[in-house]
């Protein structure tokens, strides 16, 4: 059963909400409380999706974002890298998150920022130690991520916690999507409209749910957790003025524009 979980704001505290469409129109059907720490409890109230309804990340990490290097083969090959003989992860903060049309703040300190379209996997509840076959029990749904790599400081720093570290690094977005089949759905970016990343997930060289069980081997996933799983080939630079966006297959688009801090 397809469930979209959505986290917005009309001007006041965020809340989260169930996506309904009908016809060419999308409701909100607000929950109370937070649907990843407790059970969904719809309020009764409908909002259209529209003028007024602003939405943000679909969740805020409280734990970590675990991110995944050169997971697919033609990406890793681009930059003339072998491709990892297991999953090389690296940590994003949660103050790296941002949601739709939340701008990227490129910093004064990087020339080189790059764009990487991925599917991010949610987690739902504890998870630690668990087996590929039973991982997917594990995982709450999946959304659209951007994570955004500045290419300069990942060269000359060694470690790559500044470059693909930095506040609004990590855009997540629309919303939780609990329905997609993660085996094989299409990862797109465009650089203000045009396409320059178009590869699928039977291509990962490490499936969701291997990433889900080795990441839980070093370090217990909480709930609202994520792991970014890797970008296709086709990574490229973006600027100030530009607008990115990701789109996964059957799940939605996440669009940002792109902005130097003064």
């Amino acid at each position: 059963m397809l469930v979209r979980i959505a986290r917005f704001t009309t001007g006041d505290d965020p809340r989260f909400a169930l996506v309904q469409q009908e016809g060419d129109k999308t409701f909100l059907a607000v929950l109370g409380g937070d649907p990843l720490y407790m059970p969904a409890m719809p309020t009764g109230e409908r909002i259209e999706l529209g003028d007024g309804v602003r939405l943000l990340a679909p969740v805020i990490p409280r734990s970590k974002v675990v991110a995944v290097g050169r997971n697919y083969a033609a990406h890793a090959a681009e930059f003339g890298n072998d491709v990892p003989t297991s999953p090389m992860l690296f940590l994003k903060p949660n103050t790296s998150v941002v949601g739709p049309d939340d701008p990227i703040v490129l910093p004064d300190w990087t020339i080189e920022v790059g764009y990487e379209a991925e599917l991010a996997v949610v987690i739902g509840k504890v998870c630690k130690d668990v087996s590929p076959q039973n991982a997917m029990a594990y995982v709450l749904g999946y959304t659209c991520a951007n994570d955004v790599s500045a290419r300069d400081a990942q060269k000359t720093d060694g470690q790559w916690g500044r470059a693909k570290g930095f506040d609004t690094s990590c855009p997540l977005g629309p919303w939780i999507d609990t329905d997609v089949n993660p085996e094989d759905v299409g990862v797109v970016s465009r650089l203000n409209g045009e396409t320059k990343q178009d590869g699928r997930t039977r291509d990962l060289v490490f499936d969701v749910p291997f990433l889900v069980s080795f990441v839980s081997e070093a370090m217990t996933l909480l709930p609202g957790d994520v792991i970014l799983t890797g970008t296709p080939a086709g990574v490229g630079l973006m600027d100030a003025g530009d607008r990115v966006e990701v789109e996964i297959e059957g799940l939605g688009v996440l669009s940002n524009p792109v902005v130097r801090r003064a």
